[in-house]
């Protein structure tokens, strides 16, 4: 049996109240789309240049983001010492360029598993909680709001890419 991307349950939060359960809704959304799009394609559909001008795959997308989920919120706001995904010291985007079918099913686990693992590492961490940013301070409620807007980006990419695989829209 040829194994395919599964479709997540949609996730919805809260449209009023105090920030943090809005914001952590809003990325829970942003979060599950990218693996929604995702749903249904085979690994080797994953892995499909389908824009010939670019380096992005769905794959590589879902690699990316789980590399990301850890740098912001397991390393740099939690400060976790653990290993970079991805060769990310490299900086050769090995998440784009380095993909394997066979990798697939691993990888979509990988980013699941870097969602609940960041969540966990930020739980007890005060939304005013600041980090040092490459433009200055930066508090976890604007962690929050820059992988809402990473995520956002990428979902935009990643429907590109799906509707030029299968013709799919509005995942």
């Amino acid at each position: 049996m040829t194994w395919t991307s599964p479709m997540p349950a949609p996730v919805d939060g809260p449209m009023t109240g105090p920030d943090r359960p809005i914001l952590e809704g809003m990325l829970a959304h942003q979060r599950t789309t990218l693996l929604r799009i995702c749903a249904g394609l085979t690994a080797e559909q994953l892995t499909l240049h389908s824009v010939p001008t670019s380096n992005l795959t769905l794959l590589g997308l879902a690699r990316h983001m789980a590399k990301v989920e850890r740098i912001w919120f397991r390393k740099r706001v939690a400060r976790e010492d653990i290993e970079h995904l991805h060769s990310f010291e490299a900086r050769d985007d090995t998440d784009f360029n380095h993909l394997d079918p066979a990798d697939a099913p691993d990888a979509v686990e990988a980013l699941r598993d870097e969602w609940r693992l960041a969540d966990q590492a930020v739980a007890d961490i005060d939304f005013d909680h600041t980090i040092g940013g490459h433009h200055g301070e930066m508090s976890l409620r604007m962690v929050y709001v820059h992988m809402i807007g990473e995520y956002a980006r990428h979902n935009g990419h990643a429907d590109l890419l799906r509707e030029a695989i299968d013709g799919t829209t509005g995942r």
